[in-house]
């Protein structure tokens, strides 16, 4: 796939010229937003909400609001990128579809799961879950996948599209979409991140399946539109918080829906942004590390933080309390990338790409 990019400068363009720029990076851009809103809340639920705070202001409570306002958008956006960018990889035979995407987001999957796993062992009281047998590790190998969920979903979505290419679309959609209709309302046992795995399904066909209209919706968005969507998704989001409609059936996935229109919209918009634009769509194709380091990475920021800042004066809290997530959810995300970078120059391409593989370490990310 060749790559155009346009630089800023004094040459002129035809009219109409930059609009394959913005459709082509509006999916980077809103996988940039995507990756930067989950290392956030990982922040907010496993470092911020986990220290003593004692300012007297609901500061915190308001951040881990936030973050679930959020929790409808950032998968399953994530999930209709990555189908989007499914659709020619599943048209592939089955020998280059299984070493491009399934070999390869299984073995990076088991790869860093091990690591993860090394890591996370290190920090016993740090709130996310992992393995501490062999049994358990089997199990997150297989059937209930770690925190890492994402790459493991990738695989099998790519396996089962694949396999289901030549069934009816709207079956196999409605299959999907009940699929994630009574995980949502808690019908299925869903231990580790096994519902994330049986929710998302469904938005990564709708972006397979729906793929022209995906690209058109964002080709074509206003900001009369962005503010419509906007108050969309945070209409739905007040009625399920007031009517305690969370598990209600079907109503997390309308919502998601809701929330996937807006954020298509949104991305499409910020990507006329040149400098904000090109940030994040940067951001976007460097997914992949971020993903993959930023856990482990938060786990040991977290075991010589919490402490410190707990113990810490009311001053020193009330300055901190507001920017914190902020702070850290940079932090986190320059070392991924610090990280990154220091280990292609050590020669660890194998952490980021399957062995043998013919692309280059630099990969855009895990779609």
């Amino acid at each position: 796939m060749t790559t155009v990019r346009i630089h800023a400068g004094n040459a002129r363009t035809a009219p109409g010229a930059d609009a394959p720029r913005r459709r082509a990076q509006w999916a980077d851009v809103a996988k940039g937003a995507c990756i930067i809103l989950v290392v956030l809340w990982h922040v907010i639920v496993k470092d911020y909400l986990q220290i003593s705070w004692h300012v007297g202001l609901p500061v915190p409570s308001a951040w881990g609001t936030l973050g679930e306002q959020l929790l409808p958008l950032r998968m399953p956006l994530f999930f209709t990128i990555s189908g989007v960018f499914a659709a020619n990889a599943v048209n592939r035979p089955w020998r280059v579809l299984g070493r491009s995407r399934i070999a390869k987001f299984l073995y990076l999957y088991a790869v860093w799961l091990l690591i993860h796993t090394a890591i996370l062992a290190a920090v016993p009281n740090f709130p996310t879950a992992h393995a501490d047998s062999v049994l358990g590790l089997v199990e997150q190998l297989t059937i209930t996948p770690s925190n890492l969920w994402y790459l493991y979903a990738l695989a099998l979505y790519f396996a089962f599209a694949k396999a289901v290419r030549r069934a009816p679309r709207p079956v196999i959609l409605a299959a999907a979409a009940a699929l994630s209709v009574i995980t949502a309302a808690g019908v299925l046992a869903t231990p580790g991140d096994r519902g994330g795995f049986y929710q998302n399904l469904v938005f990564f066909l709708g972006g397979l399946y729906f793929k022209p209209y995906v690209e058109r919706w964002a080709a074509t968005a206003t900001n009369r539109r962005l503010a419509l969507t906007f108050v969309v998704y945070a209409a739905a989001l007040a009625i399920m918080a007031v009517a305690g409609a969370q598990h209600w059936v079907g109503v997390w996935p309308v919502v998601s829906i809701a929330a996937v229109a807006f954020g298509v919209t949104a991305a499409e918009r910020v990507s006329r942004w040149r400098q904000v634009g090109d940030a994040l769509a940067a951001l976007g194709r460097r997914t992949l590390p971020i993903y993959v380091i930023h856990m482990p990475l938060l786990a040991l920021l977290h075991r010589f933080l919490v402490g410190p800042m707990s113990r810490l004066g009311g001053d020193g809290q009330a300055l901190a309390v507001a920017g914190y997530p902020i702070l850290l959810t940079t932090v986190v995300i320059g070392l991924s990338l610090a990280i990154h970078r220091g280990l292609l120059a050590a020669r660890a391409t194998w952490l980021f790409e399957l062995p043998g593989s013919r692309r280059r370490p630099a990969a855009p990310g895990p779609t």
